[in-house]
């Protein structure tokens, strides 16, 4: 959470609004903000903290451990027609990556005004490909793997 409210500014330029869902209360919350995020990364973490502490969100979200009761961490790219299109679930051992986070972002973006296609890898300012009828076969012409990052 730390390294997301570190890119903020990012974050802000690209439009994106964030959400932080767990199921802690609120009272829990406020002491991680107090106690890590705001030692972390100056203003601790900058957007809404939300409760979800019968798990309702995390399981319409297909995140809710029933066993444990905790929501699993995940992250969800959510476009503004309030689809979902990415979401990433790991373990607690694995980090996340917000640079990955970011690209995705600006991919689904990109994608989302122009209609082209961002292939693996992409980063903005690489090749992406225009869907056409006559692509299929011949995406090796237009993009090669060095293109991926």
């Amino acid at each position: 959470m730390a390294a997301v409210a570190a890119k903020k500014s990012e974050f802000d330029d690209l439009g994106v609004e964030v959400l932080s869902i767990s199921t802690n209360s609120h009272f829990v919350h406020k002491i991680w903000q107090a106690e890590e995020l705001s030692k972390m990364v100056e203003g601790g973490f900058p957007w809404p903290m939300v409760s979800d502490g019968n798990g309702r969100i995390g399981r319409a979200y297909g995140v809710y451990d029933e066993q444990g009761g905790v929501n699993i961490r995940g992250r969800f790219i959510i476009d503004p027609d309030g689809i979902i299109q990415a979401m990433e679930v790991l373990t607690p051992t694995v980090g996340r990556n917000v640079g990955e986070l970011i690209r995705q972002v600006k991919a689904f973006q990109h994608v989302r005004d122009t209609g082209e296609v961002t292939p693996s890898g992409w980063q903005p300012g690489k090749p992406t490909l225009k869907p056409r009828p006559d692509l299929v076969g011949m995406v090796w012409k237009e993009w090669k793997v060095e293109n991926a990052e």
